[in-house]
């Protein structure tokens, strides 16, 4: 028996014998380095992709500790324009511009008369100011202005009349029914 192509009759004999009969490293050595340059390939693009996840998630942390900042100083400044637009603070404000609080209102029909008494206000005594406290006081806020403490000069008294018109007093400080006076108008508010 010469070798295993020798017992192996017919169809298989002759497969056997296209097949080579010894171990061939030839063949392997392209295959091996295809596996070594594919598996080389794959951790290296998966290290820049694992540095690039790692970059974006340090910005992405960084961004939302910056929104949450804002976030703060928007409440805050909110919080604020809260507090300075409070009736209270409003009027008190007010008076420290020397504005006073107008009086009752008088109106102009649609026929030119006047209904209501028209009067000058005056400044009514300031009220005491608030006691000072052993605290030192906070110095004011970045762009804002000091204010002025001069009183405002009176405004100008409305009792005059259209021409040809006389004036009539009402006994009544309400306008006729279907006619709206400022005060029955709804408040509105800009930006609201």
């Amino acid at each position: 028996m010469s070798g295993p192509a020798g017992q192996l009759k017919g169809r298989a004999a002759r497969l056997a014998r296209l097949m080579p009969s010894g171990p061939s490293k030839a063949a392997r050595t392209p295959f091996v380095l295809l596996v070594v340059v594919l598996l080389g390939g794959g951790l290296i693009t998966l290290l820049v992709l694992n540095s690039a996840l790692n970059e974006g998630s340090f910005r992405l942390s960084e961004l939302k500790k910056r929104t949450t900042e804002l976030t703060d100083e928007e409440q805050a400044l909110q919080h604020d324009v809260d507090n300075y637009s409070k009736p209270d603070a409003l009027e008190r404000r007010a008076r420290e511009l020397g504005m006073v609080p107008g009086g009752s209102p008088a109106f102009l029909n649609p026929d030119g008369t006047v209904r209501g008494v028209p009067a000058e206000t005056t400044a009514e005594p300031a009220p005491p100011p608030a006691p000072k406290s052993s605290a030192p006081a906070a110095p004011p806020a970045a762009g804002t202005r000091p204010r002025s403490t001069a009183p405002a000069p009176p405004a100008p008294s409305a009792s005059a009349t259209p021409s040809g018109a006389a004036a009539r007093p009402s006994t009544s400080a309400t306008p006729p029914a279907g006619t709206r006076t400022p005060a029955d108008q709804p408040p509105t508010s800009p930006g609201r």
